[in-house]
């Protein structure tokens, strides 16, 4: 299996524009979310990117992706029918190809330069399979995310093979049915927005689509991939930032400085103004 292509999706109300809004990258250098994000997909060896926008947003999501627009092709998502229809609605690039997907309003913060997407990849083309990022997450937290339950492949590390998923779980459903053996009580495996899907979940997200009338969840969709076919989840040790809650743009960026090689000097602006505020008090 080969993975050529990827699908970003930033399409959502909440989450237009949101990868317009710039940060300060590891590097120094100034750039939208989009380009950081952009920069992460191309580092895994992905050729082409599509990115699944809202109607009207394309001149600026070009602008953004800056001298990377090329390779990337724009799709609108003109019916507000949820996440799952975002991603079906890249079925005319994808084909019946594998590709990496990614959330437009996630920052992700690797301790190695190589970056999140590039180790999925690669694990993913080795297994021949769809695999999704995950990460333990305590229990008061997962009502914001998907969340998986499996077994541990034996002889592997942080690799699991999924069996149910479960979007924004109640900790009454997790606890029934996504406890994960290893894990430390009252953590979950939730989604790191970060996945390598095959052309079967096109398949399964379009006939949701024909049988209903309402938004599709991808959760829903993937609950059902692992009863078809092998899905793993690959436990994910880096970070991920969503910019879409409170504070959320500025805990990226403090993410991004402190990884990044102006650590030093943020580190002590941060020390004179806690000193300051404490003097104040």
């Amino acid at each position: 299996m080969k993975v050529r292509k990827a699908v970003i999706t930033a399409a959502g109300v909440q989450q237009t524009t949101l990868p317009l809004q710039t940060l300060i990258d590891r590097d120094g250098i100034e750039k939208p979310i989009l380009r950081i994000v952009l920069e992460e997909v191309l580092l895994a060896g992905i050729e082409q990117a599509c990115l699944v926008i809202a109607p009207g947003y394309e001149k600026l999501y070009a602008e953004a992706a800056g001298d990377l627009a090329p390779a990337v092709r724009f799709i609108e998502q003109t019916e507000p029918r949820g996440y799952g229809h975002a991603i079906s609605c890249a079925r005319p690039f994808t084909g019946d190809e594998p590709f990496l997907h990614l959330v437009g309003d996630h920052v992700y913060v690797s301790a190695a330069p190589a970056g999140c997407a590039r180790r999925l990849v690669a694990l993913a083309e080795r297994e021949n399979c769809a695999i999704s990022s995950v990460q333990p997450t305590r229990e008061n937290q997962i009502g914001r995310y998907g969340a998986v339950g499996g077994q541990h492949v034996t002889g592997s590390e942080g690799l699991y093979r999924v069996e149910t998923v479960i979007e924004k779980p109640t900790p009454t459903e997790a606890e029934e049915r996504l406890i994960v053996a290893g894990l430390r009580a009252g953590y979950y495996l939730c989604f790191f927005g970060m996945h390598v899907l095959t052309a079967s979940v096109m398949d399964l997200l379009e006939r949701e689509l024909r049988n209903g009338e309402g938004r599709v969840s991808l959760s829903a969709v993937l609950d059902k991939l692992a009863r078809r076919e092998q899905y793993l989840a690959l436990e994910e040790s880096d970070r991920r930032y969503d910019v879409g809650v409170r504070y959320g743009v500025l805990t990226a960026q403090m993410a991004l400085a402190l990884a990044g090689r102006d650590r030093q000097d943020v580190l002590a602006q941060l020390l004179e103004l806690l000193a300051l505020r404490a003097m104040e008090a």
